[in-house]
């Protein structure tokens, strides 16, 4: 029956113009359109890592599993996925007989997380212009 309906009709609004796609922004370097972001790091726990990564050089996963509030098994999944596209460096050894797991973000993760970067800030500033029109 909800097919048979007529669309809605908003009111006292003039109608949205299409958003232009990203790729013909100045200075966006990704050819993408505006939902093509790295779904490697666009989770939010790997972007949380990769970023905290960025800020702080080198972390331990106890540092970070407490920063993320995540629990080992989710940090150790997502910190695999990241290692495996050669985002973070993992460099285990141990403190007397404790095991100590340090990541590290490469220089391809860093590129990657500031591809998107640019990309968030593409979108936010194509949103606030097109807002910005209405």
């Amino acid at each position: 029956m909800a097919a048979d309906r007529e669309p809605m009709v908003r009111r006292g609004r003039p109608a949205a113009r299409p958003a232009p796609l990203l790729g013909s922004v100045p200075g966006q370097r990704s050819d993408a359109g505006p939902l093509e972001l790295d779904p490697l790091i666009h989770e939010r726990v790997r972007l949380g890592i990769v970023s905290a990564l960025a800020v702080n050089g080198t972390m331990t996963f106890t540092e970070l599993r407490d920063l993320l509030g995540t629990t080992d098994g989710n940090l150790s999944a997502h910190a695999r996925r990241l290692e495996d596209a050669r985002y973070v460096y993992c460099r285990k050894s141990f403190e007397g007989r404790t095991p100590r797991t340090e990541f590290e973000l490469t220089p391809r993760g860093r590129a990657a997380l500031q591809g998107y970067l640019d990309h968030m800030e593409a979108i936010i500033r194509v949103t606030r212009e097109t807002e910005g029109a209405r």
